[in-house]
């Protein structure tokens, strides 16, 4: 899965949302599929409050809360098989069956540069990879998306000049390459949308 995902104790926690569902479905027909949201929002704020508390961020939990909002917010269905090289899959236009992987950073401190997202699977199949930033509330307030030829080709160079390990990428380059496609301000940004904005 996306991210940066480190070992995680609560088993709340490590459960994906296609089990939570299933979970919430056998509890009676009263639970529907904001049971899931409603737990994402409990996760995002406990990890909110561990890391005011801490001063550290809480391991494993960034990556679930990308990718349950990339769906949310972007109509795409998560897949459950973690031995694939995508974690969703884009339901409609302009992302209809992309494969999809999905990576998330945490931004603390907005002053500070180097910031890295998880190792990206070159080797695997998959289409495009969705970037989500959060805020310290673990609140999404941009998503970029860059296609796999063009990451390929800067991860190839990246690794003829030894400078990073195959796959690894920084937050900046990945913003350079890839295109904003949603902001907490506008929503969804669709390529009418560039459109408009660049005045074509």
């Amino acid at each position: 899965m996306g991210g940066c995902k480190g070992e995680m104790n609560s088993p709340l926690l490590q459960l994906p949302a296609q089990d939570l569902s299933e979970q919430g479905r056998m509890q009676g027909d009263r639970v529907t599929i904001y049971s899931v949201d409603t737990l994402i929002a409990q996760a995002r704020k406990l990890a909110a409050d561990y890391r005011r508390a801490t001063g550290k961020p809480l391991p494993g939990v960034s990556a679930e809360i990308a990718e349950n909002d990339a769906a949310r917010l972007l109509d795409l269905e998560l897949v459950k098989d973690d031995t694939l090289g995508y974690d969703a899959v884009g339901k409609r236009d302009p992302r209809a069956g992309k494969r999809i992987q999905i990576k998330s950073r945490t931004i603390f401190d907005e002053s500070k540069s180097g910031h890295r997202i998880g190792q990206l699977r070159a080797g695997q199949d998959w289409d495009s990879v969705l970037l989500v930033l959060m805020d310290d509330n673990y609140e999404p307030f941009e998503i970029f998306e860059a296609e796999r030829t063009e990451l390929l080709d800067v991860i190839d160079e990246a690794e003829s000049s030894k400078r990073a390990k195959r796959g690894l990428l920084s937050v900046a380059k990945f913003k350079a390459i890839g295109q904003l496609i949603w902001t907490r301000e506008e929503g969804e940004i669709t390529a009418e949308v560039w459109d408009n904005q660049s005045g074509g």
